[in-house]
């Protein structure tokens, strides 16, 4: 199984709301996951993301892959260690 972690868009027309889940890459963009690891906001102002860095983590270990948008936002959770990111480091 190729799992992949991607954001999976939810919200109404032209009000985007984004989560970060783990899913398998062949599943539909809205179809099913296998664990929620995050939300992203791209019309709020400040803090506009949350990310559980430790379940992306314990993911990448067994082998999931990160689309190029959540892989973005890792690097600014992980640059700017804030409410942004939840990490049990």
């Amino acid at each position: 199984m190729a799992v992949r972690i991607r954001l999976r868009r939810m919200g109404r027309k032209n009000r985007p709301f984004y989560r970060v889940v783990v899913t398998d890459a062949r599943n539909a963009v809205k179809g099913k996951y296998l664990e929620m690891v995050g939300w992203y906001d791209p019309l709020a102002e400040g803090t506009n993301f949350s990310l559980k860095l430790d379940r992306i983590q314990y993911w990448q270990a067994k082998g999931a892959q990160m689309s190029e948008s959540v892989r973005s936002l890792v690097r600014r959770a992980r640059r700017t260690p804030s409410d942004n990111a939840q990490s049990t480091e």
